[in-house]
């Protein structure tokens, strides 16, 4: 059956982050979380993620009117030592404690060489690149690892016990773009099941069970089972690590103790862990040696490098805008709407 094609819009990046903090204001967020939640999602989708952009938004913008998301909540960062900022999101939003110390993490990276910021408390973060590319912008090397409500299955399990548990890292390179990887533990992403669900695509085999523990490329079916992990036990194990660092070092709930991002009232309160260091400090060359290994690995071993196809597609939105479903677009309207009331 052939598929109907989606009518979009096309909004320029100003446009669109002005209709998301509208939305965020009129969902229920204060001025600052409003802004810093646009502006991811609104990266992200000029970036090519839009499974996790202005769809996606959507997803904060419910959870901001169902309280998932306190919108007015205020972060509370301690430094139980000078080089780790610790932060409890008090239920609100990932993003507006790390944007609100963003300048004292990277100054602290500088002077120390290392620092860690950690966070528990807090609704998911989309794009978890967002916050390791921004840190390679400012010259330093970024790790995360973030966590969420259990969906995909541990080594030798049916049973979801993991979220799909990204992990990136991101790091400067001289004349260019950075590198940044981002990628999660599952073989594929939640938002890309819940899409083909939606629209009732199959879904590519190893991707995900049903309900009864049996492979399957229904993603309907996906929706009630559970997700695998990449290259199985290793993938899983991967999953583990993301989950010792995001919700065990910060002190955040494990994925199988976390609510639902979607359904209630509760917050999930997942963890976010992120370490930034400053490679000049190391190597005052780094820069200019990441910029000739990624050019030998491009040119002379046809390796796929992740990071310059983001930089390639922001620069094009700047231009040209991002197109998005038309149906997104009314969603998101209908919250900036509130604003004015």
């Amino acid at each position: 059956m052939p598929q109907t094609k989606t009518e979009t819009i096309t909004l320029n990046l100003e446009e669109a982050r002005a209709l998301c903090i509208a939305a965020a204001i009129g969902a229920g967020a204060g001025e600052e979380m409003a802004i810093s939640i646009a502006l991811a999602a609104v990266a992200a989708e000029a970036d090519g993620q839009a499974s996790v952009g202005l769809s996606h938004y959507v997803d904060y913008l419910e959870a901001l009117e169902a309280g998932r998301i306190d919108g007015k909540a205020e972060p509370v960062v301690t430094r139980p030592a000078l080089a780790i900022y610790l932060s409890d999101g008090q239920r609100g939003a990932a993003h507006t404690g790390f944007d609100r110390n963003f300048d004292e993490i990277a100054k602290a990276a500088r002077l120390f060489g290392v620092t860690v910021f950690a966070q528990k408390n807090a609704y998911t973060c989309g794009s978890l690149g967002y916050f390791t590319g921004r840190l390679a912008e400012a010259g330093l090397v970024a790790l995360a690892a973030t966590n969420g409500p259990a969906l995909v299955a541990g080594s030798g399990s049916t049973k979801p016990v993991y979220c799909t548990n990204p992990i990136s890292l991101a790091a400067p390179a001289a004349d260019g773009p950075p590198l940044v990887i981002d990628q999660s533990s599952s073989a594929t992403a939640f938002v890309n099941v819940r899409k083909a669900a939606e629209t009732g695509e199959a879904i590519p085999e190893g991707w995900a069970l049903d309900a009864k523990g049996k492979p399957t490329t229904d993603a309907k079916k996906a929706m009630k089972g559970v997700l695998l992990a990449f290259g199985g036990a290793r993938g899983a194990n991967v999953a583990l690590m993301v989950e010792v660092l995001a919700a065990g070092v910060a002190g955040a709930n494990w994925s199988i103790d976390a609510p639902s991002i979607t359904e209630g009232h509760q917050t999930p309160g997942t963890g976010l862990f992120i370490v930034a260091l400053d490679p000049k400090l190391f190597d005052p060359g780094f820069e200019a040696r990441m910029r000739e290994q990624l050019d030998r690995l491009s040119s002379q071993y046809h390796v796929h490098i992740p990071g310059p196809a983001k930089a390639a597609a922001r620069a094009r939105s700047e231009v040209e805008g991002i197109t998005v479903p038309s149906a997104v677009h009314a969603r998101i309207s209908g919250f900036a709407a509130r604003q004015a009331d």
